[in-house]
């Protein structure tokens, strides 16, 4: 670490509390801040990703803010597509969510999805944000591997 600047690009195990087994980033701030989200692969092979719904992800009228769920999309399009960004760097070059219900404080807040196409340098991802096994919003996007800058 170079002064807290360097970005870790590895998942982090979590070893204790509520997320004991699942990963996360630790090194992208604004997800640090706005988080903190996770992920896991399920028995099956799926992935799973999740967060717990706090006063700081509500709107004004009390339901998870339009901003988070989109923000928790695009965490999870990374957490789907990471066996297929091994040694890159990636950016998100198109994210699309449609709203379809809503989430509350205390809730969990979970994604699953897949990786609908890998190419060389694209990777194309749709998913499903849910709490409670209810819908709330449906999400695709494509992820574009680049290369590192120095």
């Amino acid at each position: 670490m170079d002064g807290g600047n360097e970005i870790s690009h590895g998942p982090k195990l979590i070893t204790e509390g509520e997320w004991a087994g699942w990963r996360s980033w630790t090194g992208d701030p604004f997800e640090t801040q706005s988080g903190p989200y996770y992920f896991r692969t399920e028995e099956d092979g799926a992935i799973r990703c999740a967060f717990r719904a706090e006063r700081k992800h509500m709107n004004g009228g009390g339901f998870m803010h339009g901003g988070c769920m989109l923000t928790f999309a695009d965490f999870a399009l990374f957490s789907l597509a990471d066996e297929h960004l091994k040694d890159s760097h990636a950016v998100t070059v198109s994210l699309n969510g449609e709203f379809v219900g809503p989430a509350h404080e205390g809730d969990l807040v979970e994604a699953t999805g897949e990786v609908v196409k890998a190419g060389k340098s694209m990777v194309f991802i749709r998913g499903l944000i849910s709490t409670g096994g209810s819908p709330m919003m449906s999400f695709s996007g494509v992820i574009k591997k680049v290369a590192r800058r120095l």
